[in-house]
């Protein structure tokens, strides 16, 4: 069999995927009379047979070579594989040689560094004592030059090196002051003197770079004289010049808070406390500009202007609180709360703890001035109601007789009650419980808008809407009266538009200012009280002018109506005459209202 056939064989059996009935189909159809291919060759099944046997044979001769193959394969691969474990052994071994060593040499570097640092503490042991007997032999001799009263080294003459001039001269004042007095007294005071006159140079230098915005240069004075006593000196020096035309506005609350800011953002490159810098700037500028500022703004008005002093102090507090809120950003400390709030309470706590006795004072004499001048525009002299027990006396049997107690007043027509004065009592009420919530110390708020609510009480409640509600009882005419009055009617609708706005402010104003606290139930039982007896008087007056109604009707029908009137003519005819036009209209008033 040729080679070629058994590659061609070769090459189909490797054919991916092999699927042996597609095999023989392709095998047949090239073997000659293998079968009908439209062609005229007739089926062979003999020489189909023949290829068959042989195309076996070449399979089997193929299935031969190639299981040689696999086998040499096979043996070469378990050579390799002997080869490399035994690689892989000696690597193994070698390695741990190498471990070995590394071992080795980690101990004796170990060993090594031990031996350096010791060396080295012996050296530092040695040269320690050593610098330190230079350092006392330089100080030595700097001393022995202010005991002889001439000073030669360059250190103190040149200006140049006044920062090492300052090290020493400051050891040379510590050594000084453990020294007898009465032996060292001229070279103690002169060591004093230098001390003094170098302290006075480096804040005189401080300030002239800071002038100069040499940042790097106020840094380095800065920490030289942080060992020395004027450094607090140093402090004030930079505070003072941080200030120099920083107040040009009108504002002095917006400047204060720009010149923190721009403060804030320096100190930090000049002090090694910038904290405490900043917080002893907030300082001064709370204790000296905002505590003048605040005490030309209300001492002048304090003792004429009340309403100015109040509006002055709510303004002024505001600020000042808003300022401090802007303040909370910067890094003053650990408790920058409790420090900003005693500054605010420094500024004003001589105004703040006599607050609510001008505020419940102005709002008393403010809210009877509006009612006066409300009852001197209807030229109305107002009359005192009685009160204490006669008064009471009366009002139970008004409530339980229904009777007119005392002379029937003409009031032509007037309630005595304005939504205008209304607005005005509620409006300064209003501003009253607003400065109260701000200028109350919170354990103190409650009762003072208790207070303020008393006086909204009286003034409003009592003072104008029970005044009205009196003098319109009073000018109900009697139940025997000829002419019926419905004037109380509008005193009625009034009262009641007049108590909803009073109610409205009792709930969006006092409500949140005592509604945590005793005080709350102590307004509601107030405000309960009120409202009984306002509707007790308000029950009285309907009641009265209901009765002074049905007197006139009988008066009509017993004097003006006659009995003819509305029998007709005719008693077939179904006509009816009108009755008295009088009494029309007043019958059709009293149906509309």
């Amino acid at each position: 069999m040729s080679s070629s056939r058994i590659h061609l064989v070769s090459a189909e059996s490797r054919v991916e995927p092999f699927v042996a009935d597609e095999y023989i189909e392709r095998l047949v159809w090239r073997t000659p009379g293998g079968g009908s291919r439209g062609g005229a060759e007739a089926f062979d099944p003999k020489r189909l047979l023949e290829e068959f046997i042989n195309h076996i044979q070449e399979l089997q001769i193929m299935d031969e070579r190639i299981q040689r193959k696999v086998e040499k394969l096979e043996q070469q691969c378990q050579k390799e594989a002997k080869e490399f474990a035994k690689k892989v052994q000696e690597l193994q071994k070698s390695n741990q040689v190498a471990f070995q060593h590394f071992q080795e040499l980690d101990e004796h570097i170990s060993y090594v560094a031990t031996k350096v640092c010791h060396l080295g503490d012996q050296l530092e042991g040695v040269n320690t004592p050593r610098q330190r007997a230079v350092e006392a032999q330089k100080l030595m001799k700097y001393f022995n030059e202010f005991l002889d009263g001439e000073l030669k080294s360059d250190v103190f003459t040149n200006s140049e090196k006044i920062k090492e001039a300052a090290d020493i001269i400051q050891k040379l004042h510590l050594i000084a002051q453990e020294l007898p007095f009465d032996r060292f007294s001229e070279v103690k005071s002169k060591i004093a003197s230098k001390y003094h006159d170098l302290e006075c140079q480096l804040i005189q230098e401080f300030t002239s770079a800071q002038r100069r915005g040499e940042i790097s240069r106020m840094r380095e004075v800065a920490a030289v004289l942080l060992h020395f006593k004027g450094y607090s000196h140093c402090v004030d020096v930079y505070i003072k010049q941080c200030q120099e035309g920083a107040y040009l506005r009108n504002d002095i609350f917006e400047d204060a808070a720009i010149l923190c800011q721009r403060v804030n953002k320096q100190v930090g490159d000049i002090f090694s406390n910038p904290e405490t810098v900043l917080a002893k700037l907030i300082q001064n500028v709370f204790e000296i500009k905002l505590q003048n500022f605040v005490k030309d703004q209300l001492e002048e008005c304090r003792k004429f202007d009340a309403e100015q002093y109040l509006k002055n102090l709510y303004d002024l507090y505001t600020r000042t609180t808003n300022l401090s809120s802007k303040l909370m950003e910067f890094n003053l400390g650990t408790d920058k709360q409790t420090f900003l709030s005693k500054l605010i309470k420094s500024i004003f706590i001589s105004y703040l703890e006599n607050y609510i006795e001008v505020e419940t004072g102005y709002l008393k004499s403010r809210s009877a001035m509006i009612l006066q001048r409300y009852y001197d525009s209807k030229n109305h002299q107002k009359r005192s109601i009685g009160t204490g027990g006669i008064q009471d006396l009366k009002e139970r049997i008004r409530q339980r007789t229904n009777l007119p107690l005392g002379p029937s007043i003409d009031t032509h027509g007037e309630t005595f009650l304005s939504q205008e004065v209304v607005v005005n009592l509620l409006q300064e009420t209003k501003q009253a419980f607003e400065r109260c919530h701000r200028l109350s110390d919170p354990s103190d708020l409650p009762r003072n808008a208790f207070r303020i609510f008393t006086i909204l009480v009286e003034f409003l409640c009592i003072e104008h809407i029970d005044y009205a509600l009196e003098t319109g009882l009073a000018g109900i005419p009697s139940s025997d009266s000829k002419n019926a009055n419905l004037y109380f009617l509008d005193v009625v609708q009034q009262a009641n538009t007049i108590f909803h706005l009073f109610d409205k402010q009792f709930n969006d104003h006092l409500m949140p200012l005592i509604s945590s606290s005793p005080k709350l139930s102590e307004c509601l039982q107030k405000k309960k009280e009120i409202i009984e007896q306002m509707e007790m008087k308000l029950d009285t007056g309907i009641d009265r002018t209901l009765n002074c109604m049905i007197g006139q009707m009988k008066h009509i029908l017993a004097a003006e109506q006659r009995k003819t009137d509305f029998k007709p003519e005719d008693e077939n005819n179904v006509l009816i005459q009108y009755t008295n036009k009088k009494f029309y209209r007043l019958v059709l008033k009293f149906v509309l209202m």
